[in-house]
């Protein structure tokens, strides 16, 4: 019979077995096994096979006729095997019949076991002239390695190896794309939404922003501009934002420029930051998060814009995933990327990093206390400058949040939600929110669904017992919110920015769960619409920012056609963008940026050319009452009342 070759996936002759009785001496030791072996294949060997489909001619098979002569056997002492018939088992005609007549189909590999290959017809009558007889073994009588099989001609054989092929289950890669076994390439989801959240910036938000900058962005950028003077920073203000565009203003003074590369860096960080969750909650619901937060008309136009909001909202993000990494995955790392967000976080606005950080040390504290330091650690880092700024200008810690809280308005128990809804499409301030009222309050009704979708989430975490990676974003969000919708009496859509993108990630997780394929149309509808909602509201924002940044520049242009040349001083309620913009210092002698009083305005202005900027129909105060008032022209009524001329020296 014919044993498989399961490196080869071929038969391997093996050498005939007499089909009587054992033969004497079966139990010798392998040497003399080996030596009776060979003596019982000489004596016993079976006669060839003959051929079931002859060919005409003078040629003879190897399985046939010798090429000596007509009826010359190959049976002998010396003649060895041709093909590898000569050492299987003969077979009846019918079996032998039946397996050559069977139909291959194509496609189909190649059987267990299978008939010898055809003879070769060039072959010789003799085994021991023919290069292609097989070199045994004398223990087994198996062909040597490099060996060629009897019957198959040389070239169409190769040296046995060490399987290495397809085992089962597990199919054979190739290189080509799309064949079978090769595992399809993943869609880059989160960095397409980080793409799709850059080029709408480019689109919608840069071009009308690409002339000036906003009231706070002014006070953030002057701080580290080599050119103008720095404005006053108040004491609720953190650096971080200051920090971050020091590089871009340093170099050049373009606001186009400024603009574009905090698009860039703001991009890179959705994707880091919702990169952080993959591992997490999976690259699906990660992806959607972050197409749901960067879709947003507030996330879309603080992309380009020089304020911290939103980048807390990314530190938020990437130190809650961290945290869970720490916990759950018992990752090496994760602790230092952990205490290094929070750092960052602190940096671009201190107090928001302590109620980020509160929810976390409670975790840690039932869950792994081995994060504790690096919580702690890291907060500590980055509140470091905060604090060091405290004593060095406000004499101490306790006494800068009490000017901090002087300046947010007395900050207490304020119930602020109608605030924040009055708010929610617009302005991007609004202080006071007595007068405001909601544009379009069916394109904020997603608002009120965010809590109803988050709620619903963390019903379906409880019945999966997957609770943690959806609460404790929620109990972040939740906290984050707290000094500005309980503690503050006015409203900035981008407060909550924080909160929106931790809210994100258990609201995508509660769609990517939908397996129906009705409920998986609705709720794309329903994001589409969503989306092209905010692009309406974000057009028409951008807008209203827009000509409120070129009145500033307006002013400041008017300024200077007065006369006005640094080094100079701005003063009145709309000072701080003025003054940047024409490249003055600035002062307020009272509302929320007092930063000197009246006897210090009228001693610079002594040395300096002075303004004093008053709103249509307002009076100057009395210290300016016999100051030169000038309208500034392509603003709303502004007025500009020029100090008299300092006296010139000798």
């Amino acid at each position: 019979m014919t044993t498989d070759d399961a490196h080869l996936g071929t038969p391997t002759p093996e050498p005939a077995r007499p089909q009587g009785p054992k033969a004497p001496g079966a139990k010798r030791d392998r040497a003399t096994e080996g030596r009776g072996r060979r003596a019982d294949q000489n004596r016993r060997r079976p006669a060839p096979r003959p051929d079931l489909h002859p060919k005409p001619g003078p040629s003879a098979s190897a399985s046939g006729p010798s090429a000596s002569g007509p009826g010359t056997s190959l049976s002998g002492p010396d003649a060895r095997p041709a093909t590898a018939a000569t050492t299987a088992r003969p077979e009846t005609g019918t079996t032998a019949q039946r397996r050559a007549e069977r139909p291959s189909a194509p496609g189909h590999s190649t059987p267990r076991r299978h008939l010898a290959l055809p003879p070769d017809p060039t072959a010789t009558a003799r085994p021991d002239t023919d290069p292609t007889a097989p070199t045994t073994r004398p223990e087994t009588g198996r062909p040597e390695a490099g060996a060629t099989r009897p019957g198959v001609h040389a070239s169409a054989v190769t040296t046995p190896r060490r399987h290495t092929g397809p085992t089962p289950g597990r199919p054979a890669a190739t290189g080509a794309p799309g064949a079978p076994g090769k595992r399809p390439r993943a869609v880059p989801w989160l960095a397409l939404a980080a793409l799709a959240y850059a080029l709408v910036q480019f689109v919608l938000v840069v071009p009308p922003l690409a002339h000036a900058l906003g009231w706070d962005e002014t006070v953030y950028v002057s701080q580290y501009d080599p050119r103008v003077p720095a404005a006053f920073f108040s004491a609720p203000r953190s650096r971080g934002i200051s920090f971050l565009t020091a590089p871009f203003i340093a170099a050049t003074p373009s606001v186009l420029v400024l603009r574009i590369g905090l698009t860039l860096l703001s991009s890179a960080a959705l994707y880091a930051a919702f990169r952080v969750w993959r591992p997490v909650v999976g690259a699906r619901t990660t992806a959607l998060a972050a197409l749901l937060f960067a879709g947003l008309w507030i996330t879309q136009i603080s992309g380009p814009q020089a304020m911290p909001n939103l980048w807390v909202a990314f530190g938020a993000v990437a130190a809650t995933g961290w945290f869970l990494r720490a916990v759950t995955g018992r990752e090496p790392r994760a602790d230092r990327w952990l205490a290094g967000c929070v750092a960052a976080t602190a940096l671009f606005r201190a107090p928001d990093a302590v109620w980020l950080a509160l929810p976390l040390i409670a975790t840690a504290l039932f869950r792994n206390r081995r994060t504790l330091p690096y919580l702690v650690g890291g907060l500590a880092a980055g509140l470091a400058q905060w604090v060091a700024e405290a004593y060095i200008r406000f004499g101490s810690v306790q006494d800068r949040l009490h000017v901090s809280s002087a300046t947010e308005g007395d900050m207490g128990l304020h119930l602020n939600f109608d605030n924040a809804w009055s708010s929610l499409n617009g302005p991007l301030l609004c202080r006071p929110c007595t007068a405001a009222t909601l544009d379009s309050p069916g394109l904020a009704l997603w608002w009120l669904a965010l809590p109803l979708l988050a709620a619903a989430a963390l019903a379906y975490a409880v019945r999966e017992r997957r609770l943690l990676p959806t609460a404790l974003p929620m109990a972040v969000a939740a906290a984050l919110s707290v000094p500005y919708l309980l503690m503050i009496d006015y409203s900035a859509p981008r407060f909550l920015l924080p909160a929106y993108a931790l809210l994100a990630l258990p609201v995508a997780g509660l769609v990517t769960r939908l397996s129906s394929r009705r409920a998986l149309v609705l709720a794309g509808l329903l994001i589409a619409a969503q989306l092209l909602s905010q692009s309406t509201v974000l057009t028409q924002v951008t807008a209203s920012a827009a000509l409120t940044n070129e009145r500033y520049r307006a002013a400041a242009d008017g300024l200077r056609t007065l006369g006005l040349r640094p080094p100079c001083l701005v003063s009145g309620p709309r000072a701080l963008p003025i003054a940047y913009d024409a490249g003055c210092a600035s002062a307020q002698v009272d509302g929320n940026n007092v930063s000197t009083t009246v006897a210090g305005i009228l001693d610079r202005a002594a040395k300096m050319p002075t303004a004093l900027l008053t709103a249509r129909g307002q009076r100057p105060p009395h210290y300016a009452r016999d100051w030169t008032p000038y309208p500034l022209h392509h603003t709303p009524g502004w007025t500009a009342w020029l100090a008299p001329a300092a006296p010139q020296g000798p």
